[in-house]
């Protein structure tokens, strides 16, 4: 089984005999497969796979973070168009927040092409945790932050964001935005993927199924096991659209 992955670039080491990873971006498919051949464990690889006979042979898959091109003489122009970004979404809900995405689901000529956006909408006062970006306050007054590694001693970093202020969330930070107005607020977000994914820290911690051991959060939070059950049976709204 050979893996190829496009977001970041570099080797991976195998986890298991015969399989080999290798991680190509922003390189196309193709510049992939060119840099895969060029690996010894590729070509030993290959090699033992057409020595072998027709019957003993595995399939050989690849998976590719991103979907199949469509056939550029089928393409129509709503492909390439996506009109809801300015439509306002209802944001009483448990995380005072909504998000548009317009990725690849959305707007699938973002495909390949490493890029998206999202319009964040917020209620006074509503916070919400996202992905990598590069923010854009459209409309009120946001805090934003992130918090660096540990080897840097988990300092945050954070600023006041006011109309048409711009501030960037380097890749991989956890991040927040929180409306600190008395109004609603809107925000425009660049991603740099067209199929970027979230992850909300607390829905990850407390709603992830099958559940986190409560011993491993109990240890990891520092606290008593009946606030980890708690907050383990707590709804955790996911503010996605």
């Amino acid at each position: 089984m050979l893996l190829l992955s496009f977001r970041a670039a570099g080797r991976v080491p195998s986890e298991s005999p015969g399989v080999v990873g290798v991680t190509a971006s922003p390189y196309r498919a193709t510049e992939a497969v060119a840099i895969f051949l060029k690996l010894p464990e590729l070509r030993l690889l290959l090699l033992r796979y057409f020595a072998l006979p027709l019957s003993c042979r595995v399939v050989l898959t690849v998976f590719i973070n991103g979907k199949l091109c469509k056939n550029p003489n089928l393409t129509v122009a709503d492909d390439f168009l996506f009109r809801e970004i300015n439509i306002p979404l209802d944001t009483n809900n448990n995380a005072g927040s909504i998000v548009t995405m317009v990725a690849i689901d959305q707007l699938p000529g973002l495909n390949t092409l490493g890029i998206s956006l999202a319009r964040i909408d917020y209620a006074p006062y509503g916070l919400n945790p996202r992905a990598t970006e590069v923010i854009m306050c459209v409309q009120g007054e946001l805090q934003v932050g992130f918090v660096l590694s540990n080897q840097l001693g988990n300092r945050l970093v954070t600023q006041i964001l006011k109309s048409e202020d711009v501030f960037v969330f380097p890749f991989a930070m956890i991040h927040f935005q929180l409306n600190i107005g008395k109004t609603a607020a809107v925000a425009i977000s660049s991603l740099s993927s067209q199929n970027p994914g979230v992850i909300t820290i607390a829905n990850a911690e407390f709603e992830s199924k099958p559940p986190i051991n409560s011993k491993v959060l109990t240890k990891a939070f520092q606290v008593d096991k009946k606030i980890i059950d708690y907050l383990q049976s707590q709804f955790w709204y996911n503010n996605h659209s």
